[in-house]
């Protein structure tokens, strides 16, 4: 005979678990909306190649989430190359100093891909993001700010990936 306990636990073992599998399957992650590509310039832009851009794009976003809520510029490394990791890297060398950091959380993306160049080599992007900033000053958590800013970003091929070289936001 199954004691209380056991009758009890199952049930909220599996609710645990569902729970834990929702959250994994990214019902938190941001909506990601992409706007027409019929003309981005010059160059015809190929359905595969739309879709790594905007998964790479997304990835760099997670990226530079991660790299501002832990202070590490090394975290920029996979997704930002250029003048946009240079001025990310100073941003987080200025929060070490402050003793703050910055937490994304990221809720929506319009993105448009407005220009790839001839030869290939960079794709342009305007993307309105709707995001909550929260900032935690020498570990005490401070107020949340939501925020909605227009970012133009260009993002160019390496080995593996496409990585963010220019990345600049305008508050709405």
């Amino acid at each position: 005979m199954k004691s209380f306990a056991q009758i009890l636990c199952k049930p909220i073992l599996i609710a645990v678990i569902a729970w834990a599998a929702l959250f994994a399957s990214g019902i938190e992650q941001p909506e990601m909306r992409v706007g027409p590509t019929a003309s981005v310039g010059p160059r015809v832009l190929e359905d595969q190649t739309e879709k790594v851009v905007i998964r790479d794009y997304k990835e760099a976003w997670q990226g530079l989430s991660n790299a501002l809520a832990e202070n590490r510029t090394d975290l920029l490394d996979a997704d930002f190359v250029g003048i946009a990791k240079e001025k990310l890297i100073n941003t987080i060398r200025e929060q070490q100093k402050l003793g703050i950091q910055t937490r994304y959380t990221e809720r929506s993306h319009d993105v448009k891909l407005v220009f790839y160049s001839p030869e290939g080599l960079s794709i342009q992007l305007l993307d309105t993001v709707e995001y909550d900033v929260q900032i935690t000053d020498h570990e005490k958590a401070q107020a949340v700010q939501h925020l909605r800013t227009r970012y133009v970003a260009v993002l160019t091929p390496t080995e593996v990936r496409w990585k963010v070289r220019i990345f600049q936001g305008a508050p709405e």
